[in-house]
C-alpha cells in the first residue's frame, strides 16, 4: 500500500523553542521564623538520630573480641 505524505507545517515546533511568556511568576513567599526552627529541630533530630544509633550499634558490629560466655557442655568433660 502506497501512503500519501502531505506537508503539515511544524513551525509552531519550531518557535516553541524560542516562546518566552510576558507573564512573571509571583515571587516565593520567605519562611517565617517559627517554619525555620521548625526545619532546622527536624533536621537536628534526624541526624542525632544517626548519630546516636552509629554510637550503640558500632559495638554490637566488632567481631575482634572473643565471646565473653562460651557454651560448656558435660559430654566435653568425657562422662
Amino acid at each position: 500500500m502506497f501512503r500519501r505524505r502531505e506537508a503539515v507545517p511544524f513551525a509552531f515546533v519550531a518557535e516553541a523553542d524560542r516562546f518566552r511568556s510576558n507573564v512573571t511568576p509571583p515571587p516565593r513567599e520567605r519562611a517565617s521564623v517559627s517554619q525555620l526552627a521548625g526545619r532546622t529541630l527536624v533536621g537536628l533530630t534526624i541526624a542525632c538520630g544517626l548519630a546516636g544509633s552509629l554510637l550503640f550499634g558500632l559495638p554490637a558490629l566488632e567481631s575482634g573480641r572473643a565471646p565473653v560466655h562460651s557454651q560448656h557442655s558435660q559430654a566435653a568433660d568425657g562422662r
